[in-house]
């Protein structure tokens, strides 16, 4: 039987702390999400004595999670904390990835013609130089305008319009922007029948799920271009962008089709801490009683929850990406 361990470490102004006592580490990782987060919880008093680790955790101070079984520790988490509470004879930490530094004002800025790896770059330069920026999607505007706005609302204005992938490695200290469903984060094995505690996935047909999407902009002379694919009679969906460059409205009603329409598990299942996962896996389902159904299908989120009771992922899966 496995023994469930992990190690929390703080860094507040080069001084390290290490956390003794926790009651629960909840961790929510997701591609449809610009940021990662981690709760950790601690009770309020041990041994009657009031816990009190404000001098030491604070706003801003970076935090690690690691965690695992026996003596094996594997990295579940690296960011910074948001806040600590006092809720319900509990402390809670609050913790986010590398988008918290990103939660700044950036400067005022009309950029034309312009692109998607240059707008990021550009929020890199002014937050946080020393972040590289990871980016295969090229998706070309006319013209952009930052306005009153911190580096998270023009992030989060990108992945809206662009339908990007877009998500930090704080440990590595990078800025990923990718085409949905395209990267390779590695690779898991799932058998239905040996190592999932839990499903509630439920298989939905390409075939049964008809999709037309539209893209509009309205381009720089105030006149409205769309692009249309999917369907015709399926659901409609209509996304307004930005003024993007007419070839690229192309990529992002493909995108959005794919998430719409493709071959997809919708649900999640329930694993233990091993095999490690993390959205961009691709997981490979086996079930002896649907061989039908197995196939590689896409990460898009998994739910790390850790305490001495034991460990578990909920892994929510997309859509299919191989036989």
């Amino acid at each position: 039987m496995y023994n469930i361990i992990w190690e929390i470490k703080f860094k507040t102004e080069g001084v390290t702390y290490s956390l003794q006592t926790v009651a629960s580490i909840d961790i929510e990782e997701n591609v449809d999400n610009l940021s990662d987060t981690a709760v950790i919880t601690l009770p309020e008093a041990v041994m009657n004595q009031v816990l009190n680790i404000k001098n030491e955790v604070k706003r801003g101070s970076e935090v690690v999670i690691k965690a695992g079984y026996d003596d094996t520790l594997v990295t579940e988490f690296v960011g910074y904390v948001q806040d600590v509470v006092t809720n319900d004879s509990s402390l809670k930490i609050k913790c986010e990835d590398a988008l918290f530094l990103f939660r700044k004002s950036v400067k005022d800025v009309e950029l034309k013609p312009t692109s998607l790896p240059q707008i990021a770059q550009l929020l890199i330069n002014e937050i946080d130089s020393s972040y590289k920026l990871v980016c295969d999607y090229e998706i070309t505007y006319e013209k952009f305008v930052i306005h009153q706005a911190t580096a998270y609302d023009v992030l989060k204005k990108l992945a809206e319009e662009t339908k990007a992938n877009i998500y930090f490695n704080t440990e590595s200290k990078e800025l990923h922007i990718h085409p949905p469903y395209i990267e390779k984060g590695g690779e898991v094995i799932y058998s239905m029948q040996r190592n999932v505690e839990n499903s509630s996935l439920e298989f939905k047909k390409a075939i049964d799920r008809k999709v037309e999407v539209t893209v509009e902009k309205t381009n720089t002379a105030g006149k409205i271009e769309s692009y249309t694919t999917g369907t015709t009679g399926g659901d409609k969906i209509t996304l307004k962008v930005g003024s993007v460059s007419s070839a690229d409205l192309k990529k992002i009603a493909d995108a959005e089709l794919i998430r719409r329409s493709a071959d997809m598990y919708e649900g999640s299942i329930d694993t233990w801490l091993i095999p490690k996962v993390k959205p961009t896996y691709s997981a490979k389902i086996k079930d002896e009683d649907y061989p039908e159904q197995d196939g590689k299908y896409y990460v898009t989120a998994v739910t790390t929850s850790i305490s001495e009771s034991g460990a578990k992922r909920t892994v929510k899966l997309g859509v299919k990406v191989s036989v």
